[in-house]
């Protein structure tokens, strides 16, 4: 047993956590994840693709778009900044996460633009729609990441510290056995949709675009649900801050950056998102795109599926092996995992392709022992009273990176495609290689994790 698990956490009186405030917060924290789910189900993956590919943007703007989320993690900063002067913590999170989750339905209304010739302004907005997408993009995920770090604070209060990893995982496999429904659900009505037979059917419209008005009023519904799970978990009011309580900046990063051992989780996060923003925002177009694995929406949606129900398997395995031996060697175990994954990618071509199922499977475990324990983690590291703002920190800068690893990769993509598939005069799809250099950051990073961050002590809290 390694350093971090040594150390046991100190127990509060567990009777609070059984009171019925601290259960119906706990219940409804868990089913308010799954809604947030579903939201990021409709604007990732294989439905983003859909939308991008009908708006016509190349593949190496795809890229860039999907990997968006890293970039967004960036707003996490200005929490820091507004974290100590908010006295109702649930009317603040709550506002500010539901119009981030409102905006992101509007994407879909992007496609709706070509349809008003008439008008100057929208024909307009229609030529620049790339514009538009990014935009509302960001400002659906600066609402959401903007107070991310707070309501994950907030709603894990209600968990006894013990039982974190395990409630973690529950929570995890909640949300991962009903996104498989729902994913299979929207990817049956966008290959409906999308259907030349029924061209004719909606007086004009395109049935793609009958789909995505489909996708958008899922997503609205998916949106009011989460607001009333949100509405149900216990407020955190605190009293009226004053100026003199509110913690200098230099405290703040005193105990954050100047806190070696938040570093090295802070440079884990970072090699994390380097290794899998390099290569996961080229395997969805990679997969239905005609000229490469030429799969079907749907079938793309069922391998997925697959991953999640693989996921969902060994969710309370690796929570119960990370409250165990803690959380560093959870992600270590995990990232071995995505390092195979990704290895999978690196012999996937169009004679290969059912080894995409590979990697989607491999990819969908390791998930389950890095998404929560990358959080968890500082509990382990970080005084608890910085730990929104060691969040927004650690989230924001591996963010900023990962982005620009996916800037990276997108040129070398780009590169790679308008060579006919051939780098150093060898034929070789860009996805391959993206994989490669994935695989091989992967792989350094466990070396990182087992003999620097396992090694260090935890905190007692």
């Amino acid at each position: 047993m390694d350093n971090e698990s040594t150390v046991v956490t100190a127990t509060p009186q567990e009777s609070i956590y059984d009171s019925p405030d601290h259960k119906r917060s706990r219940k409804a924290y868990l089913i308010e994840c799954a809604f947030e789910y579903f939201v990021s189900l409709m604007v990732s993956g294989v439905f983003l693709d859909a939308l991008l590919k009908d708006l016509a943007i190349d593949d190496a703007t795809k890229m860039i778009v999907q990997s968006l989320i890293s970039l967004a993690f960036l707003f996490q900063l200005f929490s820091i900044i507004v974290v100590q002067r908010i006295s109702n913590v649930k009317v603040f999170a709550v506002a500010v996460h539901i119009a981030g989750q409102v905006m992101f339905m509007s994407i879909y209304l992007i496609p709706f633009l070509g349809y008003a010739t008439e008008n100057a302004f929208l024909t307009w907005a229609w030529e620049h729609r790339a514009i538009w997408l990014i935009a509302g993009m960001l400002i659906a995920y600066f609402g959401n990441y903007l107070v991310t770090s707070m309501i994950y604070k907030w709603g894990n209060s209600f968990v006894e510290p013990h039982h974190r990893a395990r409630y973690s995982a529950t929570k995890e496999m909640v949300s991962l056995i009903s996104g498989m429904a729902v994913t299979l659900g929207v990817g049956f009505a966008l290959d409906v949709f999308s259907d030349p037979e029924r061209a004719q059917m909606f007086d004009g419209i395109k049935n793609i675009h009958v789909g995505f008005i489909f996708v958008a009023v899922a997503t609205l519904i998916f949106c009011i649900c989460d607001l009333v799970c949100l509405l149900m978990i216990k407020g955190e009011k605190k009293p009226k801050v004053e100026k003199k309580d509110i913690v200098p900046f230099r405290e703040v990063m005193h105990n954050t950056l100047g806190n070696k051992k938040f570093v090295y989780v802070m440079l884990l996060m970072i090699l994390w998102d380097i290794g899998r923003f390099f290569t996961i925002g080229a395997i969805y177009s990679y997969q239905t795109n005609a000229h490469e694995l030429g799969l079907s929406v749907l079938v793309v949606t069922i391998i997925s599926n697959a991953g999640c129900l693989a996921r969902f398997f060994v969710s309370r395995p690796f929570g119960k092996f990370s409250d165990k031996h803690s959380y560093a060697k959870g992600i270590e175990l995990a990232l071995i995992i995505a390092a195979a994954a990704f290895a999978c990618c690196v012999f996937t071509t169009p004679a290969t392709k059912w080894l995409i199922v590979g990697y989607v499977l491999l990819f969908n475990i390791c998930q389950a022992g890095i998404s929560q324990n990358m959080h968890n983690i500082l509990f382990s590291y970080v005084d608890s009273r910085y730990f929104v703002q060691a969040s927004a920190i650690k989230n924001s800068v591996a963010g900023i990176l990962g982005f620009g690893a996916s800037i990276v990769a997108s040129k070398l993509l780009d590169y790679i495609q308008s060579n006919g598939n051939m780098l150093f005069g060898i034929h070789v799809y860009a996805q391959q290689v993206l994989g490669l250099i994935s695989f091989v950051i992967l792989v350094g990073t466990a070396f990182f994790v087992h003999f620097v961050v396992s090694k260090q002590k935890a905190m007692v809290q």
